[in-house]
Order: C-alpha cells, then structure tokens, then sequence
C-alpha cells in the first residue's frame, strides 16, 4: 500500500452526497468484480462485458505489496507496471557503481532477471460473502469488546482459509462494515526486474508535472513472476491491443486503488480539514526539505535518498490537493445537506431511528477522542513503521513478530496474524541494502519530532531518549547495531521469539523501550476511536440499505476493481486539453536540465522516430492511488494504457467523482512499441510480446 494510504491507517476522509444514485455521476465507480453495474455500461455504451471478459481480466490483473497494481501480458509470467512501482526494487538492486534507478535496467538474457528482495504479487482467485459470520460474532458489542470480537473473527475466517505459503487470505470490509468479503489471493513471492527506463523518462517534469497534465513521461517496468524457480507458465495475461486507442473509446481500469471513504460523515471530514491534513502537510513539508539538504551532500546520497524524495514530494502535493478539496469548493456543504437529509429520514422511521438515530453523534465523540491522541499515535505507532528508516521499521517489526507470535492468532495485532506471516518475514529479512547515514537522518528527524511536539518532560519521551538528544541516540542505535545485516536478521527469524527476545542489539533494545507506549495509544485509537467509528459506520450504512439498498459501489480499499469511463480530454482554466500528448511534445517540453532532462537513449534515437507517436492519455475513469500500474483494457480485452497517475483535480477522488474534469493519465501502449525497439533495443521483451 502507498506510503501515504498505510500512514493514515483508514483516515482517508471524504465526501459524496449520500442518496445520489451512481447514474447521477456519470462513471463515478470503483466496482469490485462480483458488483459491476452491467446494465448501466450497457444502457449508456451499448455494451457491458461478459462473465468470461471479466473473470480473464481479474485473473490477468495482479496486486503488488509496495502499493502497485500490475497485470500478466505473457504465458511467461511476464508483468507489466510502472517504473515508479519498480523503484523501490531498483534501488534494492543498486549500489555505488550501478545505479539502476537512475540509468535504467535491461536483462539481455534471463539469467540475469534480478530478484526484487520486497517485493510480492497478489492474484485474486475467489471473493466470498462472509459478512453473516462476522456480524453474528460482532452483534450487539460496542468499544473494545466490539473490536476484540471483530477482529477475532476475522482472524479466524482468514486462518481457514490459507492453506500455504502461496495462499494468502483477507477479509475486507466494505460499506464500513455493512458488508464483508473473503479475498483469496495466490501469492508470489519470487518477483524479478527484466527491464526498465531511466528516472530521467519515467519522471519526466519530476514534481512541477506531478498530478498534471498535459504529461510527457514513460513510467514503465517490466517484471517477471517465477514458480518454483522457473518463470511462471499462466494462460491469464492480457495481449497488447492491436488497434491504439481513440478519443472517446469505452475503456476499463481493473487495479487496486487505495482507500477512500466516500461516505465519511461531517465530523470526520471535518477533523481532516482541521488537524489531520495540516498536521501531515507539516510532517512532509519538513521531512522533503531534510531529504532536500542531504541530497545535496553528494553523488551517493543523492542516489539512497532519491525513493524517499519521490515519495514523500508525492504525498505531501496529494494531501495539500486533499485539503483543497475540503477547504473550497461546494464538497463540504453539500456533504453537511445530504447527512442533515439521511438524519432526517432515519429519525423518520421509529424503527431506524431507534437503532442507527445516534450513529453520527457516538462518531463525533470518538472524534473528539481523536483530536486529543492523534499527534501522539502517529508519532510513536505510525511513523516507525511507515514514515522512517527501513532499518527501524525491521527491528520494530521483529521485536512485534516475537510478542504476537506468543498469543493466539485470534488476539494479534492487524498484520502479524498467520496469514501475514510470509509477508512480514520476506519483509523483515529482505537482502535489501541498508545506509546508515540515510538512518541515522531519518531517525534524528523523527525523535526530535516527539520531542517537539509531546514535550521534554512527557513520561513517553523519557521513556524513549531519556536526557540524552535525539542525534546521539540515532547514533548509538544505528552504528552498534547488527541488525543492518541481512543474515542477522533472517538467523533471529529462525530462532523466533526465544532469539529477538534474547538479543541484546541496541537497536531491538531501543524498541522495546518504543513498543510500551506505542501500545498504549494505538490501544486507546483501537478501542476509543476505531472501535467506535467501526461500530457506528456499520450502524449507518444498515440505515442506507434499509432506505437505498445497496446500488452503490463501495470505496477503495487496495482490492481488486473495475472502473469504466471513455479516453476523453478535458477543460482546464478555460483551455481544453485534448486526451493524447506524443513523442514530439517531449522534445518540445524538454531543456536540458532536471526535471525537464531527456535521457541520453533519446536524444540519440530522436532521428529515427515518429514523434507524432502517442505518448500519455487521459481517461475519465475514476481512479485514485493505489491504481498505478493498472492496465487501461479496451472492449477487446487488450491492453491499450498503463495508468500511472491522475490530475490535479483527481486528488479530490479521496471525497468525490467530478466526472467533468477528474482524469486519469496513463501511458499510450503505442509509446511503448516504439521506445522498447527503437530507443532502448530491448530485443527479448519485444520479441517475447510479439512486437
């Protein structure tokens, strides 16, 4: 999941007005594959899909755990996705004399396709409805009871489920707990890189062009999936589409997208816009320009920092496009008019009103619960995991692998239950490489930060630094620690609980002193805040079916969707920007210097192309984070874009859908066909595509 989605652990806040039928928006719609609105596609497009259209689709579609999505496009397990989903890959691969992130790279021969140390596929092969067992444990609780029963449960669904390391099982919640659904998943945990283009053309405009358009950018990687050694052999891939796509073509999105919560109500959206949005703004406008300074103190650190850079540049202009979004515009009112008119039908009924009358008023208090231990949750639970050094979040991860190994299945914490299990090991022993320096930045940042805010003499701070400052801790915990090293870290997987809780490392020593406090607030947010909104949510969204049924599509929660819209431009401060950019643009936009710099492979090959090639396109699917690396799938089932981004209107997605000016951006499968012969001569992916 993106680092953003992952950071504020379901606080996506947003608004659509409740009641609206999916027709009033147009192709407003993530739709989970056993939900398509058919007869609407067909009725407004004079066609829909077919059973076999999509069980092909969703079986060639795949999941990736660094927030990607990506799709089979050979009977070899070949994988088509974004670069920027490769990168975190790229950078595992790289060192001092090879920087792959930056000059690209290319396996002339299979044996040198490169294993991605993090990185797992995810195929969904089944969806089933288990929401009458998970409310029959849940009903009647409310608070920690409602919580504990819940996840138990759902603990349990998922264990019968996993039968092998390849079989990974979820349990999701949609309609914020009006429904639940069982995905099952074949997980791949042996992903290799095969080729991919230089930082220079996938990040082409680099964070000026970031969530705009008119774009001019290659955001593409090539993975390989192998079983058992050899590259998966799959009857499920998508072929390139033969014909390029059009202005105006009927064309589908099947991916991932993040979380959202289009059906949040006033209290919650409005904390976002008060305290949890400018709060996040504030952490990554800080953390960019820490990262800023030590980019600047070399070649190497340039490199190590360049993924964190990218990231964090990309979530702070999501959450500042967010918070926009909710400051301006008609969202927040006409969010305030449709709750005041769904209150006012349910007091209407004495049998609703009775059971769901006071879901919104228990849902402000567990705000108000939120606005006083948010800053201290995020500071001591979230960003160690999720926000900071790779090297912290491994030695957290292993100090709370050996604790919730100790306790039933049913009792652990979210991600550590058997089913995580491979998961969390592939993660926490990844052969990745570490840099201290990069650590020890990130750490002083992040200590001196709650310090800061939560104050010298709070007993958690002295809890965790006691007197001594932030930069000598990191130091001491950092440069004594062993736990940088691969194979230590795998040995003391090995030897489980017994082995990490006898280490004296200073880094696991450092977080155990964490994990007391950190327990304790993500305890009271469990119990006080998402217990409550959890409880409530569901007691909503009864209410909703019981007056509207279930007509709906249900908000993002990194599963498999299908999204449709048309290739189709749109109006932007009074121009309107066609749906295609080509070859020729690029070279027109480009100066020479970054972010605006061709790579050197296209400034050789420009002579021997067709720049009138097109190059991006936008679609208006709905489409929010989480989708990129999805395959853009005409009527024919073939691939014909690669989703890598969407506008800057599009980060409203999180509340709403405009359908007028909400785009999604992706790469036209045409630049592809070009660039791989003719400007990287990448002769086996070609001939392998059949190009």
């Amino acid at each position: 999941m993106p680092l953003a989605s992952i950071f504020r652990i379901g606080l996506w806040l947003a608004a659509i007005p409740l009641g609206c039928a999916s027709l009033a928006w147009a192709d407003e719609g993530m739709w989970t594959y056993d939900n398509l609105p058919s007869s609407q596609i067909r009725a407004k497009y004079g066609w829909s899909p077919d059973q076999a259209w999509l069980d092909h689709a969703r079986r060639s579609s795949l999941r990736l755990s660094v927030g990607c999505s990506a799709s089979f496009v050979s009977p070899d397990g070949l994988v088509l996705t974004n670069q920027h989903c490769g990168t975190d890959c790229l950078q595992a691969l790289s060192d001092a004399k090879h920087d792959y992130d930056a000059n690209g790279f290319y396996a002339p021969e299979l044996a040198d396709e490169k294993n991605c140390p993090r990185l797992e596929a995810d195929q969904l092969t089944a969806i089933t409805d288990v929401t009458k067992t998970i409310h029959a444990a849940t009903r009647g609780l409310g608070g920690k009871s409602f919580a504990d029963a819940e996840r138990a449960a759902i603990a349990r669904q998922e264990q019968n489920c996993s039968v092998g390391r390849d079989v990974r099982c979820q349990v999701v919640t949609l309609y914020h707990g009006g429904t639940y659904d069982l995905y099952t998943y074949r997980r791949y945990q042996d992903v290799r890189m095969v080729w991919t283009e230089e930082y220079a053309a996938a990040k082409f405009g680099g964070d000026l062009d970031n969530f705009n358009f008119p774009r001019y950018v290659l955001d593409i990687t090539f993975l390989r999936i192998y079983d058992h050694g050899k590259p998966l052999r799959t009857r499920d891939f998508l072929h390139f589409a033969t014909n390029p796509a059009k202005d105006g073509d009927l064309v589908f999105i099947s991916g991932n997208p993040g979380s959202t919560s289009r059906e949040d109500t006033v209290a919650q959206l409005q904390f976002d816009r008060d305290q949890n949005l400018p709060e996040l703004i504030s952490l990554y406008s800080e953390q960019r320009g820490m990262l800023q300074q030590m980019s600047t103190e070399g070649a190497e650190q340039q490199r190590i920092t360049a993924n964190d850079l990218w990231e964090t540049e990309n979530a702070l202009k999501q959450f500042k496009g967010e918070e926009n979004a909710l400051v301006e515009g008609p969202l927040l009112p006409g969010k305030r008019a449709a709750e005041a008119e769904l209150r006012r039908r349910v007091a209407a009924d004495p049998a609703l009103s009775r059971e769901d009358g006071s879901a919104w008023d228990m849902i402000a208090e567990a705000i108000a619960r939120q606005k006083l231990i948010m800053t201290r949750f995020e500071l001591l639970e979230i960003m160690p995991r999720y926000m900071g050094s790779d090297l912290l979040r491994q030695a957290v991860e292993l100090n709370r692998f050996a604790a919730e190994s100790k306790i039933p299945n049913a009792q652990r914490l979210e991600g550590y239950t058997d089913g995580d299990i491979p998961a969390l090991q592939q993660s926490i022993a990844s052969k990745a490489p570490d840099y201290p320096e990069l650590d020890k930045t990130l750490i002083t940042w992040w200590l001196g930060k709650i310090r800061e805010e939560l104050g010298v003499d709070d007993p958690d701070v002295l809890a965790i630094l006691g007197k001594e400052s932030p930069a000598r801790v990191a130091a001491e915990i950092v440069d004594h620690s062993q736990l940088g090293n691969p194979a230590v870290r795998a040995k003391l997987l090995v030897g489980g609980a017994a082995a990490i809780d006898a280490s004296r490392d200073p880094l696991l020593v450092f977080v155990r002193r964490l994990d007391g406090p950190a327990r304790a607030v993500r305890a009271d947010y469990e119990d006080n805040v998402e217990a409550v909104i959890t409880r409530n949510d569901t007691r909503i969204a009864g209410a909703k079916f019981a007056l509207e049924g279930a007509s709906v599509h249900r908000d993002g929660t990194f599963t498999l969707r299908l999204s449709f819209g048309t290739v189709e431009g749109y109006a932007q401060n009074g121009k309107y920007l066609a749906p295609f950019t080509d070859f020729g643009g690029a070279y027109a936009r480009a100066t020479g210097t970054a972010p605006f710099r061709l790579p050197a492979s296209w400034l050789r090959a420009e002579p021997d192309l067709d720049l009138a090639t097109k190059l991006d396109m936008v679609t208006s699917n709905d489409s929010v984070g989480g989708n990129s690396g999805s395959p853009v799938i005409d009527r024919d089932g073939e691939v014909t874009g690669v989703i890598f981004d969407g506008n800057i209107q599009s980060l409203g997605g999180y509340y709403g859908y405009d359908p007028s000016v909400n785009r999604a951006i992706a790469v036209d499968v045409t630049a592809l066909k070009l660039a791989l012969p003719r400007i990287y001569h990448a002769d086996r992916p070609v001939q392998e595509l059949g190009w």
